[in-house]
Protein backbone atom coordinates (compact mmCIF):
# COMPACT_ATOMS: atom_id res chain seq x y z
CA UNK A 1 0.00 0.00 0.00
CA UNK A 2 1.57 3.08 -0.98
CA UNK A 3 1.76 5.92 1.59
CA UNK A 4 1.16 9.07 -0.55
CA UNK A 5 -1.07 9.51 -3.21
CA UNK A 6 -0.35 8.91 -6.68
CA UNK A 7 -1.96 11.73 -8.10
CA UNK A 8 -1.98 14.83 -5.51
CA UNK A 9 -0.76 18.46 -5.40
CA UNK A 10 2.88 18.97 -4.95
CA UNK A 11 4.76 19.98 -1.98
CA UNK A 12 6.87 22.24 -3.40
CA UNK A 13 6.00 25.16 -5.56
CA UNK A 14 6.03 27.77 -2.69
CA UNK A 15 7.85 30.96 -3.27
CA UNK A 16 7.55 34.64 -2.24
CA UNK A 17 7.00 37.54 -4.23
CA UNK A 18 9.93 39.31 -4.47
CA UNK A 19 9.85 43.20 -2.84
CA UNK A 20 11.51 45.19 -6.01
CA UNK A 21 14.21 46.71 -4.10
CA UNK A 22 17.46 48.59 -5.84
CA UNK A 23 18.03 51.69 -6.95
CA UNK A 24 14.77 53.56 -9.32
CA UNK A 25 16.78 56.56 -9.62
CA UNK A 26 20.62 56.51 -11.07
CA UNK A 27 23.24 58.88 -10.78
CA UNK A 28 23.06 62.31 -12.58
CA UNK A 29 18.58 62.19 -12.75
CA UNK A 30 16.58 64.37 -11.80
CA UNK A 31 13.97 64.07 -9.33
CA UNK A 32 11.16 65.91 -7.57
CA UNK A 33 9.93 66.20 -4.20
CA UNK A 34 8.61 62.35 -2.34
CA UNK A 35 10.53 60.66 -5.73
CA UNK A 36 11.98 57.31 -4.22
CA UNK A 37 15.32 57.12 -5.36
CA UNK A 38 16.57 53.33 -3.93
CA UNK A 39 14.72 50.76 -2.11
CA UNK A 40 16.62 49.00 0.45
CA UNK A 41 16.71 46.56 3.31
CA UNK A 42 19.09 47.64 6.18
CA UNK A 43 21.55 50.86 5.83
CA UNK A 44 23.49 49.46 2.21
CA UNK A 45 23.09 53.05 0.71
CA UNK A 46 23.33 56.59 3.45
CA UNK A 47 21.74 59.72 2.80
CA UNK A 48 22.75 62.68 2.64
CA UNK A 49 22.00 66.84 1.32
CA UNK A 50 18.11 66.46 0.43
CA UNK A 51 17.70 62.83 0.98
CA UNK A 52 15.40 61.17 3.56
CA UNK A 53 15.38 57.94 4.92
CA UNK A 54 11.45 56.14 5.13
CA UNK A 55 10.36 53.53 7.95
CA UNK A 56 11.56 50.79 5.88
CA UNK A 57 15.12 51.95 5.18
CA UNK A 58 14.00 53.52 1.50
CA UNK A 59 15.83 56.89 0.64
CA UNK A 60 13.83 59.71 -1.17
CA UNK A 61 13.77 63.05 -2.38
CA UNK A 62 13.32 66.06 0.46
CA UNK A 63 13.59 68.87 -2.57
CA UNK A 64 14.00 68.62 -6.61
CA UNK A 65 17.68 68.23 -7.61
CA UNK A 66 20.11 65.76 -9.47
CA UNK A 67 20.75 62.31 -7.67
CA UNK A 68 24.82 62.22 -7.04
CA UNK A 69 25.84 58.69 -5.42
CA UNK A 70 29.69 58.48 -3.99
CA UNK A 71 31.68 56.43 -2.18
CA UNK A 72 33.81 57.35 1.11
CA UNK A 73 34.94 55.64 4.24
CA UNK A 74 33.39 55.71 7.20
CA UNK A 75 34.86 54.92 10.67
CA UNK A 76 33.05 52.73 12.83
CA UNK A 77 32.75 52.53 16.30
CA UNK A 78 35.50 50.03 17.14
CA UNK A 79 38.29 51.97 15.16
CA UNK A 80 37.96 49.88 12.05
CA UNK A 81 36.95 51.89 8.44
CA UNK A 82 34.69 50.82 6.27
CA UNK A 83 33.50 51.62 2.56
CA UNK A 84 29.92 53.61 2.16
CA UNK A 85 28.27 54.90 -0.32
CA UNK A 86 26.36 58.32 0.42
CA UNK A 87 23.52 59.37 -2.04
CA UNK A 88 22.97 62.81 -1.61
CA UNK A 89 20.92 65.62 -4.15
CA UNK A 90 23.16 68.21 -6.09
CA UNK A 91 20.60 71.54 -6.74
CA UNK A 92 19.35 72.34 -10.26
CA UNK A 93 22.11 72.91 -13.15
Amino acid sequence: MASTKSTGSTKLGRDSISKRLGVKKNHGEFVRPGQIIIRQRGTRYLFGNGVARGADDTLYAKKSGYVKISGTKKKKFDGSFRYAKFVELVPNK
